[in-house]
Formats: C-alpha cells, sequence, structure tokens
C-alpha cells in the first residue's frame, strides 16, 4: 500500500466516524463518487459501527458544556492567514510531486493545523483521483435512497439494512451473523400498503451484501414495513412469507 492509499485508509476511517470538517468530508465525497472500492470501505465500515450506533443510549451533555467549549476554542490559537494568489493568477494544482505550483491553492486560514493539514491531503488525493480517471464516472454523487429500514430481530438486534431507490431496486446489507440451515434461504419483502399485501423483492444466496431487483411497486414511503424471512430453498413456494421472520423494520424516509 502507497502513502497515498495509507492517508486515504485514515481519511476513511475519520470520514465514517464524523470526525472531518465539512470542508474534508465534501472532499471525501467527490473523491468517493469516482472510487468504487473506497467507498465501498467506508460503507463497511458503517456498517461496521450502525450496531453501536443503534444499541448506545443518549446521554445529555453536562451542564454548562457548550459554554466551557466555546471559551476553549475561543481561547485556542488559530494559525496565521496566509497571504492570498494574485487575482490574475488562479490557483494550481499539480498533479506532478516533483513540480511546486506557482501559487499554491490557499486554504481557509482559521482551520487548525491538522485539520488543514487532512484538507490539503483530500485536495490532492482528489486532483490525483481525477487524473488517474478513477471510477471512470464524473464528480457526480452516488443516487440517495428514498428510504432506509433497519432490521431488528425479536430481542431487537439489528441484523441488516435495506435501502430503496424507488426504481425497482434496492440493497440490502448484513450488519450482524445471521445463521441459514442448510436446505434453506434468506427472502426479503416489502409491504406497500395492506392491500398489495407482502411483495418480494428477491431471494438472497447467503447473508451477504445484495442488490435486489423486485417488481414495478409504488414509491416507498415512510414508515414503510421491510423484512428477511427464513424460506425453502429458492424462496417461498407460495410468493407470501411463510418461514420465520429473521428481522424486520420500518423505514425512515430521506429527504424529498
Amino acid at each position: 500500500m502507497n502513502p497515498l492509499q495509507d492517508d486515504l485508509t485514515g481519511h476513511a476511517d475519520d470520514h465514517a466516524l464524523g470526525l472531518l470538517t465539512p470542508a474534508e468530508a465534501q472532499l471525501f465525497e467527490a473523491l468517493m463518487a469516482r472510487d468504487t472500492a473506497l467507498a465501498a470501505q467506508v460503507a463497511g465500515l458503517r456498517d461496521q459501527l450502525l450496531p453501536l450506533d443503534l444499541s448506545a443510549t443518549p446521554v445529555p451533555l453536562p451542564q454548562g458544556f457548550a459554554d466551557r467549549l466555546r471559551l476553549r476554542l475561543a481561547e485556542t490559537p488559530q494559525d496565521s492567514a496566509q497571504d492570498a494568489a494574485p487575482a490574475s493568477v488562479p490557483p494550481v494544482l499539480s498533479v506532478d510531486p516533483t513540480m511546486r505550483p506557482a501559487h499554491p491553492a490557499k486554504l481557509p486560514a482559521n482551520l487548525p493545523s491538522a485539520p488543514r493539514r487532512w484538507l490539503a491531503g483530500l485536495a490532492a488525493a482528489l486532483v490525483l483521483g481525477i487524473a488517474l480517471g478513477l471510477g471512470g464516472a464524473g464528480l457526480q454523487p452516488a443516487p440517495a435512497p428514498q428510504v432506509v429500514a433497519v432490521l431488528l430481530d425479536d430481542q431487537g438486534l439489528p441484523r441488516a439494512v435495506i435501502e430503496d431507490y424507488g426504481d425497482e431496486t434496492a440493497q440490502i446489507r448484513f450488519v450482524s451473523e445471521v445463521e441459514v440451515p442448510q436446505g434453506f434461504s434468506i427472502q426479503a419483502w416489502t409491504l406497500p400498503s395492506a392491500e398489495m399485501g407482502p411483495r418480494s423483492l428477491g431471494v438472497l444466496e447467503g447473508p451477504q451484501a445484495a442488490r435486489l431487483a423486485g417488481p414495478d411497486l409504488p414509491r416507498p414511503t415512510d414508515a414503510q414495513l421491510y423484512e428477511i424471512t427464513l424460506e425453502p430453498e429458492g424462496g417461498s413456494p407460495t410468493g407470501r412469507p411463510t418461514g420465520p421472520i429473521i428481522a424486520k423494520g420500518l423505514a425512515a424516509a430521506q429527504g424529498t
């Protein structure tokens, strides 16, 4: 693994934990849009953290914490501002490590030194990624799911997450171990409405991440039911759930 990949691995951890600044996160999201392997790494990290997120009990901050934090930040020395580049010459980033730009791009002067170094590293990685054509796609954000459902078992433990994109496709990721006896399959379902009844989203080869291509259904809605069941190998013989429910959950809408 080269130094750039080492840096990206560290940034992936920070991004999954929410430790990057908004500017750093924006650059990292742009790089993820071009690098599918990096995006998959971040998704895997988030899956590992999801059970902890769901099981953690919210704890209120101590009284006066916000005021003490603001005071501490106000007392923290900040890096001095750098002179701006001449207006007639735009900043240039070179992808050749042996060349230094005549007028380096400036970073916000109020960023602490460590985040500024991270931001510079991310900017360099982004430029190098563009130069190498990582992912072969333009800097377009990945499609966002319309709803996300966290599926819990009867003990309240998270087992899987389903993201439904509303275009006859969805994807499922497992966040904990699910045992599948020999001769059985996992099948994913959703309940668009009581009138329609449960509809299959697909039969899985095993408890592993998969893309689901279900039937043409109405746009998924907030609080729509999703579940996975244990069915005979190859799927339910009736087209409806027949086996025990492994986990289920209600969807949460992800914006308009």
